[in-house]
């Protein structure tokens, strides 16, 4: 039978605690017969990818080079494309403030009997967009939106407003 072993990670406070338990790893890859590729080894190092993550001492972020893949891909075409892209971006909801609601306009576009048109729910970005403003003494209101190529109407893709405090 074969084992394969995709990643070690030993993490600890000190240089001296690393190389102890970096020794007692070795060990037992040798004792188990486990065969490393120390092309891919990484020793002593303060920041790794692990499982997908930047991790360092600064706790787990997104690795940048995944979301610049992210922001490379291209719009979906269809259910099964936007199948596959909620699936990817959603590995780092956990790092996306209001993932659900962000990703709600995708999400319907997976729902039975809803006809695929993704241009209508989404900005272009190709397009410039108009942003509206308005202001108070009591509040503040934004309307963001674009306008179609062909049209006079705006497509507003978000609101929001605040009220002012009274001090």
């Amino acid at each position: 039978m074969e084992v394969f072993m995709d990643d070690f990670t030993v993490y600890v406070d000190s240089f001296e605690a690393c190389l102890s338990n970096s020794s007692k790893v070795l060990k037992r890859c040798l004792d188990t017969n486990l065969v490393l590729n120390f092309e891919k080894c990484h020793f002593m190092v303060t920041e790794g990818i692990v499982l997908g993550h930047l991790v360092s001492n600064r706790g787990s972020e997104v690795d940048k080079s995944k979301v610049d893949i992210i922001t490379s891909l291209p719009n979906p075409t269809s259910v099964r494309e936007v199948c596959s892209f909620l699936g990817y971006v959603g590995f780092y909801r956990r790092f996306i403030k209001n993932f659900s609601k962000l990703a709600l306009p995708l999400s319907r576009l997976l729902q039975k009997d809803v006809d695929f048109n993704f241009d209508q729910l989404l900005p272009n970005w190709d397009l410039p967009f108009k942003l509206m403003c308005d202001a108070s003494n009591l509040a503040l209101g934004v309307v963001l939106g674009q306008r179609a190529r062909a049209s006079l109407l705006v497509h507003v893709i978000s609101y929001a407003s605040l009220a002012m405090d009274l001090a």
